[in-house]
């Protein structure tokens, strides 16, 4: 098989390039879903493109890699949460924040100010119920044809993963937690 048979083979899409906000959706229980979404960020500031991310769960005060980075460059990450959900010691005001974060997604993605909206660790919110997976559905459906949306988070809702144009599924095979080793620099935050 020559090259470009193999390349035919699997992508074998023809005619003109459509241009259409996606959808995406970065789940399972490995690591890089938000390293992946981070990338497109990256990717797109690149190439002009208007980018935000919205960050769930995460802790408000915190200050990661990937948002020291994006100070850098002038991107805005913006992060609203009290940390991982199943440490809270007031978990009325956990969902409480995920709710406000949700309504600051919502802003941002009707605003059309923006070429790619990154909700990140957005889908535990709507995996515990706090935010209806048809609600932002809805959202989704009504934004601008053009915006793409990244939403990253393990226990995808299986109505957004019918609904999202492209899904990956980081599964853990090995991790250094598993021997005890600590999150490192630069590497997990």
């Amino acid at each position: 098989m020559t090259r470009a048979e193999e390349i035919e083979r699997h992508q074998p899409v023809r005619g003109p390039r459509v241009k259409k906000g996606l959808v995406i959706v970065n789940t399972g229980d490995g690591k890089g879903k938000t390293t992946a979404a981070m990338g497109v960020l990256f990717r797109a500031w690149g190439r002009d493109m208007r980018v935000v991310m919205l960050q769930f769960i995460k802790h408000t005060t915190a200050r990661f890699g990937e948002q020291r980075a994006a100070k850098k460059i002038g991107v805005d990450i913006l992060a609203y949460g009290d940390g991982f959900t199943w440490r809270s010691k007031d978990m009325d005001r956990t969902q409480e924040m995920a709710r406000i974060q949700w309504n600051v997604a919502k802003e941002k993605i009707a605003s059309g100010l923006y070429d790619v909206v990154i909700l990140d660790e957005f889908t535990y919110p709507m995996h515990y119920g706090w935010i209806p997976v048809a609600e932002v559905l809805e959202v989704l459906k009504a934004r601008n044809p053009d915006l793409h949306v990244i939403i990253t988070g393990r226990s995808a809702p299986p109505e957004l993963v019918e609904y999202a144009d492209l899904v990956t599924e980081m599964r853990a095979i090995k991790h250094p937690y598993q021997e005890g080793i600590k999150a490192q620099p630069g590497i997990e935050f």
